[in-house]
């Protein structure tokens, strides 16, 4: 019974003698036996009435709150949904952590959501309460195996400093339970029992966590040195009896089993900690699973008898939801028990990571073998001296003892994480053992009974296992690992390739030679500028569009095929000048280039100018390219006054853009000033087709560079994307470097051959 409903009966005695007491008549006396308790009690009855209306009034936005915990939870959820997707789209079911991952905002949505563990002073008194609350524990536990692969993503840094803030949110929750345990406020029996269990499960976790922590920084060091040494490899093979796009093909492909085999989140995933943290996720799900079907299977009379006993902080425990969340327990509820089941399937997929490696070594059975590089980094810092302000000799001996005894805990510490995760995971990796001969030994019935031994080759998967980066040499991987990483980059070449750039294609044919390079712009124009911008390859392109499209009298579906196909090869010449043009000045050309584009491509104008080929009917060749000179001269000369003492890296946009086209549209003019008059509006659209085709073709020669660039991404965490954009890039262009490997290339040095000014120098010492 609640204070409550105590003050409510004493105020209802008093009330009674009272109506008693007026039943008498006047005339006769009646005397009412009110103690002072009883006056008391009544006063006490109204004083309860309006706390309990204050109570209700500040209790009230408690449903709220428990709308936000279940959005909190549903953010969660959808980014450990968005994972599996991501896992099962490309097919990695080690499930990287791209979208659910550890860092400041992912820890703050965490701590939303568990907001029911961590709050001491809502009574719950209904088995929807005990049960959210502890559905959050379990909500938990999944949570940071979904989280622990992406620590190494993370430079050592932030590693620490999210590593801690996980931590320290993990050890509130279990302090903040134990708290709730001895106040009563977690029912004392069976919900005691399960919290308890979950505890150790999280402080279980939070040991593999800070393990796998301490390990990640030399893992790195370790599959960097490996790289390093077999990329050398890789740069010294020779090619020969190859076409460029076979070569390039070969290339990227042991770079691929490179960065696959050597993703951190991968050697993450696939340790015997990252199994246990699995193995534990499973756990974690079948108790919850069996704990909410067994409270809410049985009938609610039966509830306090069989999970429930009184105590002195306990007065009654009720079925249903009683707190003051309210109706919001149950959404809590429902939430957190879909974010168990869906997270807990990626922990789960990576405890089946040893299918990656040959099983039938004894290394999966060493388990009391701890290897060098997970004590590692705790030996190095045992070893480092630490810094000291105070020089006394005393002072600095005890703090360097007190130092080595701490480390020398851990170091025992660390060992025994791992030696416990490896036992953990011997019992799965005898059952899968178990199953995997059983099954071999089916399929080998079933090949000498109906079927006949087909001889094939490994060569190419022996060639690229010489490629694969481990930690630990002895933990092979099996032939249909590297087989499964060579046939991933095989399915995302031909997927990119089904999206060619039919205009562009058709765009390049247009093109037998590299002159427009040389003959879009000449030294014979009068300079408007003391020192003209370096040229990009964009830009030109770019305005060799605008003219073509402010032509009249073309046909509208031409115009469309040339804008979507200049705009596909700008998509190639972005990457090549942000790989291979990196100064300052090639970056602010690019900006502007890139802004008058779109103001092309969207609106039909240039610098605020309408170049729609109606707004040009009636007009010659000669007028629309004269208009042009004459409106970007005036830009220039006006831009120029208020610029006067600015550096080249610094031009305006607006400037360069239209520096450029003055050059462009003057340059054709004097070349072809003798017949201008005389060219149709279709020759000078085909003129200006073709000298784009030109300037495409001679910087696509430098995509081969640009692929093997991306290869070569030296930051470890970026490795992985660096080398499937390459390959992404080599799918795409694969018909445009076959077509340029039947040309005859101009003997310009490589390095030369990624800026069109060097061209443009070449070209005219060859032509004069």
């Amino acid at each position: 019974m609640s204070a409550y409903d105590s003050y409510s009966n004493d105020c209802f005695k008093v009330v009674h003698k009272l109506y008693d007491a007026s039943s008498y008549s006047i005339q006769e006396q009646y005397t009412v036996n009110i103690t002072k308790d009883d006056i008391s009690s009544f006063v006490s009855c109204f004083v309860v009435e309006e706390l309990m209306e204050v109570y209700n009034i500040y209790s009230g936005p408690m449903v709220w709150i428990g709308i936000y915990i279940a959005i909190a939870s549903v953010f969660c959820i959808f980014a450990m949904a968005a994972d599996l997707f991501h896992g099962f789209r490309n097919r990695k079911l080690w499930f990287p952590c791209k979208y659910f991952s550890l860092n400041a905002a992912s820890i703050t949505v965490v701590a939303v959501a568990m907001k029911l563990p961590v709050d001491l002073s809502s009574s719950m008194p209904g088995e929807v309460d005990q049960a959210a609350k502890l559905g959050s524990l379990a909500f938990m536990c999944i949570m940071i195996a979904n989280l622990m692969p992406s620590l190494a993503s993370m430079d050592n840094k932030t590693l620490l400093a999210n590593t801690i803030g996980l931590a320290i949110l993990i050890i509130t929750m279990i302090v903040n339970i134990l708290i709730q345990i001895i106040t009563g406020v977690i029912a004392n029996g069976y919900f005691m029992m399960w919290a308890c269990i979950y505890m150790v499960l999280m402080l279980s976790l939070l040991f593999i966590l800070i393990s796998s922590a301490i390990t990640i920084p030399t893992s790195k060091r370790i599959l960097e040195s490996k790289y390093l040494a077999t990329s050398k490899k890789t740069l010294n093979e020779q090619h020969t009896g190859m076409s460029m796009v076979e070569k390039l093909r070969q290339y990227v492909r042991r770079y691929w089993v490179m960065a696959e085999s050597g993703n951190p989140q991968f050697v993450m995933a696939s340790n015997s900690l990252s199994n246990a943290s699995g193995i534990i996720c499973v756990v974690s799900l079948v108790t919850y699973v069996f704990r909410v079907l067994d409270i809410f299977g049985i009938p609610a009379n039966e509830y306090k008898s069989k999970y429930l006993y009184q105590t002195k902080y306990q007065s009654e425990y009720q079925s249903g939801f009683r707190s003051e969340y309210k109706w919001s327990m149950v959404v809590i509820l429902v939430t957190q028990f879909i974010g168990v089941v869906v997270g807990s399937i990626a922990p789960t997929f990576r405890c089946f990571t040893v299918f990656r490696f040959k099983l039938l070594t004894w290394d999966h059975f060493l388990v009391f073998k701890v290897e060098k590089y997970w004590t590692k980094m705790l030996y190095e810092w045992k070893e480092n001296r630490l810094p000291f302000l105070s020089n006394g000799r005393r002072t600095r001996a005890f703090v360097q003892s007190l130092k080595n005894h701490i480390l020398s805990l851990c170091i025992i510490l660390q060992k025994v994480v791992v030696v416990s995760c490896k036992m953990i995971g011997l019992i799965r990796i005898v059952l899968i053992i178990v199953v995997m001969c059983c099954s071999y030994c089916w399929r080998s019935l079933k090949t000498r009974l109906f079927t006949t031994r087909i001889a094939s080759s490994a060569d190419d998967i022996k060639d690229l296992s010489e490629y694969v980066l481990q930690i630990q040499d002895e933990m092979e991987f099996a032939e249909m690992t590297v087989k499964g990483i060579s046939n991933s980059m095989n399915r995302l070449i031909r997927k990119v390739n089904m999206e060619q750039h039919n205009d562009l294609l058709e765009l390049l044919r247009t093109s037998t030679d590299f002159d427009g390079v040389e003959k879009f712009d000449t030294d014979q124009v009068q300079s408007l500028l003391r020192v003209e911008p370096v040229n990009s390859w964009s830009l030109p392109i770019v305005t060799l569009t605008c003219i073509a499209v402010s032509v009249p009298n073309i046909r509208k579906d031409r115009v469309k095929r040339l804008l979507k196909g200049v705009g596909d090869g700008l998509s190639y010449t972005h990457l090549v000048e942000e790989s291979l043009n990196c100064g300052i000045e090639y970056v602010n050309v690019g900006r502007a280039t890139m802004n008058l584009w779109h103001e092309i491509e969207d609106k039909y104008k240039w610098l605020g100018n309408t170049i729609e080929r109606n707004a040009n009917k009636g007009k010659t060749s000669m007028e629309i390219l004269q208009w042009f000179v004459d409106k970007a001269r005036v830009i220039v000369i006006e831009i120029k006054e208020n610029t006067k003492d600015e550096l080249v890296e610094s031009l305006p946009g607006n400037l360069i853009v239209a520096n450029s086209m003055y050059r462009i549209a003057q340059t054709i003019l004097h070349t072809y000033q003798s017949n201008i008059e005389s060219i149709s509006e279709e020759r000078l659209f085909d003129l200006l087709c073709c000298m784009i085709s030109d300037i495409f073709s001679a910087c696509f020669t430098n995509i081969p560079r640009v692929i093997a660039k991306n290869c070569h991404e030296s930051v470890i965490e970026k490795r992985e994307a660096s080398v499937e954009a390459a390959t992404k890039l080599l799918g795409r262009s694969m018909e445009i470097i076959n077509n340029l490997e039947a040309r005859e290339l101009p003997s310009i040095d490589q390095e030369k051959m990624a800026f069109i000014d060097e061209w443009r120098s070449h070209l005219k010492r060859s032509f004069p």
